[in-house]
């Protein structure tokens, strides 16, 4: 018989999944965090939750906060089920679910007086946030972006802010009134220099409308760098349905992930931390090599599979590693022009980390999507792709296989693959970049225009001529014979 996860449920759900062994009730939050999506609970949350059930740090708790209103779907799902989520982690040799408990609440979404009045809680030391790569407000280059609209309107009215970043403003001022402590503000997304772009995002913001309190921010507020890890795909009716069959549980919002994780994190913690390092939290004094390491390989291979993927049809990640073309291009790639220049990491073999990589892209039991990896290609390329393309340019070094990648990304944007199926986007300029993929069908560089995106690479020669060359292949030949050029290493023009 299924069981609908609540509180009052958790000895029933104990006979199908593992249950806290503390109680919630007993929690307290000590941590605010924004952005309370599949990510943070498969990760962030899942740490949490083990050091909880060691019975260590329980007054550092999640109350989740969120401005958006997707974020309040998520609100109403978990706050149906007593902010309790099933966790299903999947190996290829096993299938384990567990449900964790470590939120405490979720902030009424965009409430600017209950989210300020929280940040100035002196129980609140961490605020935290997966709002993904796009929600940074930066340029291609990693800078600060002051002209976005929602900062130019949290600028003109600080007392009521509307971002995320508006709404730590004021939090630290409330906080500054009263005489507390900062709180520490820990990024948990994939970006390069996770905290330091949190750090100018914030302080900028802040040097809009009080240019001394944004020299304050910088003198008294920790923003430490981490690198996450955790393949975990979306939601749907799919995963629901596996957990009912084979758990007997009833949740509205489960998360599936793979089996591994990891977090990596400089120990920058004024105002204290939980003791994450008794639950497999690696603290170090500098986080930038291991998180180089992950961005380059891992994420810049996500997106390297997917766009040739979704032009063959493809719709799973696992899917598309057995096809021998994609599985090739992507070791290829790798092996020489993205691992030869990813500095060295303390106590970790590159080839051997891409190898586990592989056999995590492998995994066909969390049905990752191409999709979900094609998404948001305008934030993620300028951050997983192209350092590397600038970086062997800054050598002199070819790019033929990165500049594929571009050129299979635009290739994606002219709407259709290869079969002439219709694709379908999810990307906040998805209009100008399909525009601009059917005008670089006969002028490649109508794609390379956007300097927000492409920055100094568009100005490459070099890379002009081998993405050009690229993706006119891609036009007269198809994907899986331009692949099978390149692998050939006859795809150069």
């Amino acid at each position: 018989m299924t069981v609908t996860l609540s509180s009052a449920t958790l000895p029933e759900v104990a006979k199908t999944a593992a249950v806290p062994s503390y109680d919630p009730a007993g929690l307290t939050a000590g941590i605010l965090h924004f952005g309370v999506g599949n990510f943070h609970r498969a990760h962030q949350a899942v740490y949490l939750d083990d050091l909880f059930n060691e019975g260590l740090d329980l007054d550092f708790a999640i109350l989740g906060a969120g401005v958006l209103p997707s974020d309040q779907a998520m609100r109403d799902k978990l706050a149906a089920q007593n902010f309790l989520t099933t966790v299903v982690e999947q190996d290829n040799n096993k299938t384990a679910a567990r449900v964790t408990a470590p939120m405490v609440d979720i902030l009424p979404v965009g409430d600017s007086q209950a989210i300020v009045a929280a940040l100035a809680d002196p129980k609140i030391r961490i605020v935290s946030m997966t709002i993904t790569e796009g929600g940074y407000f930066v340029d291609a280059s990693g800078h600060f972006n002051p002209s976005h609209p929602a900062i130019v309107a949290d600028s003109q009215n600080p007392t009521d802010p509307k971002t995320v970043f508006g709404l730590i403003i004021a939090g630290l001022q409330a906080r500054r009134e009263k005489g507390l402590q900062p709180f520490t503000v820990m990024s948990c997304d994939n970006i390069p220099g996770n905290g330091h772009v949190t750090e100018n995002t914030v302080c900028g913001l802040a040097q809009l409308s009080d240019p001394a309190f944004a020299e304050w921010i910088r003198e008294n507020v920790a923003f430490p760098n981490s690198m996450v890890d955790r393949i975990t795909p979306a939601t749907g009716q799919r995963e629901i349905d596996i957990l009912k069959n084979d758990f007997d549980i009833a949740d509205n919002w489960p998360v599936f992930c793979e089996e591994f994780k990891q977090w990596v994190m400089e120990d920058n913690f004024p105002a204290g931390r939980p003791a994450l390092e008794k639950v497999g939290v690696q603290f170090v004094q500098d986080v930038a090599p291991y998180e180089l390491m992950k961005i380059r390989i891992l994420n810049g291979g996500h997106a390297t599979i997917a766009y040739p993927a979704a032009l063959l049809d493809i719709h799973f990640v696992h899917e598309a590693m057995e096809h021998p073309l994609i599985r090739a291009f992507l070791a290829k790639l790798e092996r020489e022009e993205i691992i030869p220049i990813v500095p060295p990491v303390p106590d970790t073999s590159l080839q051997d980390y891409y190898q586990l990589i592989e056999r995590r892209f492998l995994n066909p039991k969390i049905g990752d999507t191409i999709p979900r990896l094609a998404q948001d290609g305008s934030n993620r390329q300028p951050k997983f792709i192209l350092p590397s393309t600038a970086d062997r340019l800054a050598r002199g070094e070819d790019v033929v296989g990165l500049a594929l990648v571009s050129a299979l990304w635009c290739r994606y944007f002219a709407g259709t693959t290869d079969s002439g199926q219709p694709i379908v986007f999810n990307d906040a300029s998805t209009d100008k970049l399909h525009a601009a993929a059917l005008a670089a069908k006969d002028d490649p560089m109508a794609f390379l225009a956007f300097d927000e995106i492409f920055g100094l690479v568009s100005g490459s020669q070099h890379f002009r001529q081998r993405f050009a060359h690229a993706l006119a292949t891609l036009w007269k030949e198809g994907t899986a014979k331009t692949l099978q050029l390149y692998l050939d290493d006859r795809l150069i023009g």
